[in-house]
């Protein structure tokens, strides 16, 4: 396939189909999901694009996926997919870890083993969506921060042991208005959600689009996004 092409998981909603439509337009994308229907209607308002559909704390399940796209040149891996409930520690059962771990830490590191030949080939590029909480904790935060520690401590190892072969950057959004702030927000009590404070998913996937049309000379191992009022 000579049009370049990007793998994005999570890319059935919120900052996922985002950067899903942003590299649409030049890119032939595959849309990272688990719900079908969402998915093949990413896939349907996109230029070229096909479905990925796998449960990403399956292992097998991503292999076989991975496996059934048979590429062999892969340019763009963007990690999207990601789990985040806030839990006092005293409140959080092993369960929960084991759950939001699998998923926004295991899983990225599973996926970017698979396709690494075939983004080696491309000199391709992974974008790990991390977060805020990637460089600070707080009360209840000790799941999910803990994993976009984990996630950015894998982004900068990954970033060094491919150094001249695959580029890698770590994107860090404040709030970003999707389902998953909403739910969030409400958590948290808020009964009066107001999307406009924060992020829109376009911003972050412009923000995405940037370390992608970087020259290949060199690198944007990280970028910062948030909202101005917060």
């Amino acid at each position: 396939m000579a049009e370049k092409v990007a793998l994005i998981t999570g890319g059935s909603r919120g900052i996922g189909k985002a950067i899903a439509a942003e590299l649409g337009t030049d890119h032939h994308v595959l849309v990272g999901g688990t719900d079908p229907d969402r998915v093949h209607g990413v896939v349907s308002s996109l230029r070229s694009a096909e479905p990925f559909l796998a449960d990403l704390s399956d292992a097998d399940a991503v292999a076989r996926a991975w496996g059934a796209i048979g590429l062999e040149r892969l340019d763009v891996l963007v990690h999207s997919a990601g789990l985040a409930w806030m839990r006092p520690v005293g409140e959080a059962p092993l369960d929960q870890w084991r759950q939001m771990f699998e998923v926004n830490v295991f899983a990225v590191a599973e996926l970017t083993r698979l396709t690494l030949p075939a983004l080696r080939a491309a000199g391709g590029q992974v974008i790990t969506i991390n977060s805020g909480s990637g460089y600070r904790s707080g009360a209840g935060s000790a799941l999910y921060s803990g994993t976009k520690f984990a996630l950015r401590a894998f982004s900068d190892a990954l970033r060094e042991e491919e150094r001249g072969k695959v580029r890698v950057t770590s994107l860090h959004p404040g709030r970003v208005d999707t389902e998953m702030q909403v739910a969030l927000q409400a958590s948290y009590g808020n009964t009066e959600y107001d999307g406009a404070r924060y992020i829109s998913p376009e911003a972050v996937a412009k923000t995405a689009r940037l370390a992608v049309d970087n020259e290949a000379g060199s690198v944007i191992e990280e970028l910062t996004i948030r909202p101005v009022g917060a």
